[in-house]
């Protein structure tokens, strides 16, 4: 008994360490257990929420290609034909043709001054034809992007909320089949309400741009291009900045709100579709919008000319004669307005980098007016 107390007298410090040190140590594998758990559990949470994300962007993704389809196999097209039956009709240069061959055949039935005036009105109305077919062309094909990256953007709000995401960008209605067709029909307005202004518009900007322009002046691809750019300049330039949306879109979609995609100012009454309309308004008055019209207009130019140089082979120094250049510039016309599919003045417009930059940055967030 005595050698244990003797054991215990001589060997209590090292003892006590060894406890210590045995239970700090047992401490230690518990808290780094605890932990690891809590790690594990962690790390469980985060796959799950990956999980989500990646069914999400599935979701968003193909969201995006239904509307995408339904945009270029339906809308677009039905707006291009639509379009191109109301440019014949407003813009029918046929009798104006018609009587200045009459008149040829038979020379007393036009006098000078007539056939003067009738010249000169196919002059103004053939460039007319042409420099609206132009931007309306870019427009409407423009316009139906547009709306594909707002409906599809909604569309990834909706598809985040119903999964309980907390990764939604902002909070924003869910778009109803009813209200998302509705807003892509509103890609015939152009053709139905906004055609009359936009001719007269244009008519007046043509006539601007070729007032000290004679019949039998010569003409080559760069005085062409020039022209045609001056006309359109001429028209962009008309009224109040981005004056030219009121041919694209009603005025009645409370458009007066200073809201641009940001829904807390949105008033209470506002339903889906003027919220949608909203949207499209802001992004065609915002300063980035108008700077793909102008890019927009340039390439489409540059390639109507060149699809046109054919004409001036031979010439293309000197010219033809304004006269023989009309023809040619009411050809184009058609091919202009083209269905989608076969439109190559439409592709060019998709291929332009800047197009595509400005529509990824707007699917991901709405420009400010």
């Amino acid at each position: 008994m005595l050698s244990v107390r003797d054991l215990w007298r001589r060997h209590r410090r090292k003892i006590f360490l060894s406890v210590g040190v045995f239970g700090g140590g047992y401490f230690l594998y518990k808290l780094y257990g605890s932990h690891r758990q809590r790690l594990q559990a962690l790390e469980r949470e985060l796959e799950v929420q990956r999980e989500s994300e990646e069914f999400i962007k599935a979701q968003m993704q193909a969201h995006f290609e239904n509307i995408q389809r339904i945009s270029d196999t339906i809308t677009l097209p039905h707006a291009m034909h639509n379009l191109s039956c109301r440019i014949a009709e407003e813009l029918d240069l046929s009798h104006l043709l018609e009587r200045l061959i009459q008149g040829k055949g038979q020379p007393n039935t036009l006098t000078q001054s007539e056939k003067l005036e009738l010249w000169g009105r196919l002059k103004i109305l053939s460039f007319t034809r042409m420099a609206l077919s132009i931007w309306a062309t870019i427009m409407l094909s423009l316009y139906t992007k547009v709306q594909v990256n707002i409906l599809g953007r909604h569309l990834y709000i909706d598809t985040a909320r119903s999964l309980g995401s907390s990764n939604s960008m902002e909070s924003g209605d869910v778009v109803d089949r009813e209200d998302q067709q509705k807003f892509l029909g509103t890609v015939d307005f152009l053709s139905q309400h906004g055609i009359p202004a936009l001719i007269s518009d244009m008519e007046t900007a043509t006539k601007e741009v070729l007032k000290g322009k004679q019949l039998s002046g010569l003409f080559n691809n760069t005085t062409l291009h020039e022209t045609i750019m001056q006309i359109l300049n001429t028209f962009m330039s008309m009224g109040s900045p981005h004056s030219w949306v009121k041919y694209m879109m009603p005025e009645n979609d409370k458009s007066h709100s200073t809201t641009s995609g940001s829904e807390d100012t949105v008033p209470s009454d506002t339903t889906e579709f003027e919220q949608l309309m909203m949207e499209a308004r802001a992004v065609l008055s915002s300063a980035e919008f108008g700077g793909i019209v102008e890019i927009s207009l340039k390439a489409v130019v540059d390639t109507l000319v060149d699809l046109m140089g054919a004409k001036f082979r031979g010439s293309a120094t000197t010219g033809l004669p304004l006269a023989r250049v009309l023809p040619q510039v009411a050809q184009m016309c058609p091919l202009l307005l083209e269905e989608p599919s076969k439109n190559q003045f439409i592709q060019v417009i998709k291929n332009l980098q800047e197009v595509e930059l400005f529509f990824t940055l707007l699917y991901a967030n709405m420009p400010s007016a």
